[in-house]
């Protein structure tokens, strides 16, 4: 991963904030694979950030979708470049709760020997879920239904 596609993504978001009237920097960070820009909230109110962070994550995960898109059009190699738009630690927060769910899920599909769906995730987050648990050996998910209603269901191998 190179300088100049960290750099594309900040600027972008930075742009997006400041066409926003929103007064914050953003501080980016290679993780892993994937590119984290954390909008600064030291100078946003708790209005900026509920109104960035939107119900269920729905603004921020719009703002990360646009920056994806809007960054990968000029990228050249067949692998997109992932950014992960993080504010007030609801990124982190929410990895949180959906590595629970998913643990419950598993445990659930364990002890019944039936399905155990998911609902309401992000397609993002649903490949988080799908992602933590690759690694039960005993447990396999998929996806069903179409979006709106899309959902994720655990079941045992």
């Amino acid at each position: 991963m190179k300088e100049s596609e960290m750099q594309r993504g900040q600027q972008w978001l930075e742009e997006l904030l400041k066409l926003s009237a929103i007064p914050s920097t953003v501080v980016t960070q290679q993780q892993d694979d994937c590119y984290w820009m954390t909008i600064d909230d030291s100078n946003l109110t708790p209005e900026q950030v509920a109104i960035l962070i939107g119900p269920d994550g729905n603004v921020l995960d719009a703002i990360q979708y646009l920056c994806n898109t809007v960054a990968n059009i000029a990228h050249e190699s067949d692998e997109p470049i992932a950014y992960t738009v993080e504010l007030n630690g609801y990124r982190i927060r929410r990895q949180a709760e959906l590595r629970s769910m998913a643990e419950y899920a598993a445990d659930q599909a364990r002890s019944t020997g039936g399905e155990v769906e998911i609902k309401s995730l992000s397609s993002a987050e649903r490949r988080q879920v799908h992602s933590f648990l690759s690694e039960c050996e005993d447990i396999e998910t998929y996806s069903q239904g179409q979006e709106p209603d899309r959902r994720l269901v655990v079941r045992l191998r």
